[in-house]
């Protein structure tokens, strides 16, 4: 079985390299200095990647540890005994999660029964549709979503098993980049995507954002299917506590239905598919909704059986540094919807991605008090471009950036995740300190085509 990619420290663009302790906050920048990255697009990126609580029953009061009203079960041994390692920095460096499956796991999923033994179900027992489930339980909204979702494997290339879902009547799958950047820029990999019923149709990419982590392909020759495009919810009306179901194929198992909550908010993370590519930003929604590798490119849904989100990334049990098959520790991460379909419906009307871009490069440590503006550039790169958003608000190299909008900003990376949270042409406040005094100015946020 193949290794799941991982993210270390964020990749550098294809043909670019990172400075000693530095990295790119946006597309298509050039390369950084030694300590530097890049704060905006000409600089960017995008990011990934939970625990179920599950079960539904009628009665017993809603809490906010259960939220489908399943009585939790009794704490084994008494109360919990918190450790010392607290999750300090301020951006989580998370795993992507798709991942190469092998058919091995399936099969021993299948046949592993080894027991010899013979049960017997009562009649009045058979089946979901005999209990008449009602619509808003989360077997309602699954048996509702389920046909809507799609196994997606890339044969060849870099083989991956991911997940995506229903996007248009068109023919349309919305996915992860990672799923099928082995099939995505003449990659050579062969995409094929299976629905709930086994029928399996191949498909090509429309249109793939490295930075954004999110991508666009096309089912072929799917005229016999009737699509029911997945209804889009609003991510920024969620709040932590809110229930979600994340649907996916974790190790290959497809179909797989987990519960949970929203967890926490604009969660800045950075990810990487471990091979090389660009690092991915993005101010996630956290979820501890059970997530692992073949969840990428898959719905995260709220209560109502709308899509919140796409799972991308975990937190794995390794830390989210090995290379290994990391499982779910309760610290998944998806792309907030209403970032998904703005970016999936550039790739479907021009396939390329936009992105919005401050003009100014950045250190990338974690935990800097703020996004410094570096002093010196190198290869003939200015730390401000002139005549960009940034040159043209007032800001100077050294400056800290400590907040865009009301959004509080502790590194490099965090600005990242919160430029990916914007589109281009918007006007911004960002705060910032210079000598030790503290200045705000208007910002307009600049475009840049494509990740290159």
């Amino acid at each position: 079985m193949a290794d799941t990619p991982t993210a270390t420290a964020a990749e550098p663009p294809e043909g670019r390299q990172w400075g000693t302790g530095g990295g790119y906050s946006g597309a298509g920048a050039p390369p950084p200095p030694p300590g530097g990255g890049y704060g905006g697009p000409g600089d960017g990126g995008a990011g990934h990647g939970g625990q179920a609580g599950h079960g539904a029953g009628p009665g017993g009061p809603q809490n906010p540890q259960n939220p489908w009203n399943a009585p939790p079960p009794p704490p084994p041994g008494g109360g919990r005994r918190r450790g010392p390692g607290a999750l300090i920095a301020a951006v989580i460096v998370a795993a992507l999660v798709a991942g190469g499956i092998g058919g091995g796991i399936g099969f021993w999923a299948a046949d592993d029964d080894s027991s010899g033994s013979t049960t017997v179900s009562s009649d009045a027992d058979a089946g979901s549709k005999a209990l008449n489930r009602s619509p808003k339980s989360v077997a309602g909204i699954a048996d509702k979503a389920l046909p809507s979702v799609v196994t997606i494997e890339t044969a060849g290339g870099q083989g991956a098993t991911g997940t995506g879902f229903v996007f248009d009547e068109q023919g349309h799958i919305l996915t992860n980049n990672h799923v099928v950047a082995g099939a995505a820029g003449g990659g050579g990999g062969k995409l094929t995507a299976t629905f709930s019923d086994g029928k399996s149709y191949d498909a090509e990419v429309v249109g793939n954002a490295k930075g954004y982590d999110i991508a666009v392909i096309k089912l072929k020759d799917a005229g016999d299917r009737e699509l029911a495009p997945l209804p889009l919810g609003n991510s920024e009306k969620m709040k932590v506590g809110d229930a979600t179901i994340a649907i996916g194929a974790p190790f290959g198992l497809s179909g797989t239905v987990t519960t949970g909550i929203v967890s926490a908010q604009d969660r800045p993370v950075a990810s990487s598919d471990g091979q090389g590519a660009d690092a991915s930003y993005m101010n996630a929604l956290q979820t501890d909704a059970s997530i692992n590798p073949g969840n990428s490119g898959g719905p995260l849904l709220n209560a109502s059986g709308a899509v919140i989100g796409v799972n991308s990334a975990i937190r794995g049990s390794d830390g989210g540094m090995g290379q290994g098959q990391s499982g779910s520790i309760g610290l998944g991460f998806a792309i907030p919807v209403n970032q998904a379909k703005r970016v999936a419906t550039q790739l479907i009307d021009t396939g390329v991605p936009v992105y919005p871009v401050i003009g100014v490069r950045v250190g990338m440590g974690e935990k800097a008090g703020g996004a410094t503006i570096i002093d010196e550039g190198t290869s003939g790169a200015e730390p401000v471009t002139k005549g960009g958003p940034a040159d043209k608000a007032g800001l100077k190299p050294g400056d800290t950036i400590t907040k865009f909008n009301d959004r509080a900003i502790d590194s490099g990376p965090t600005l990242i995740a919160t430029i990916w949270a914007h589109k281009p042409g918007e006007t911004v406040k960002v705060t910032y300190e210079r000598d030790g005094k503290e200045q705000t100015a208007d910002l307009t946020l600049g475009s840049q085509k494509g990740d290159d």
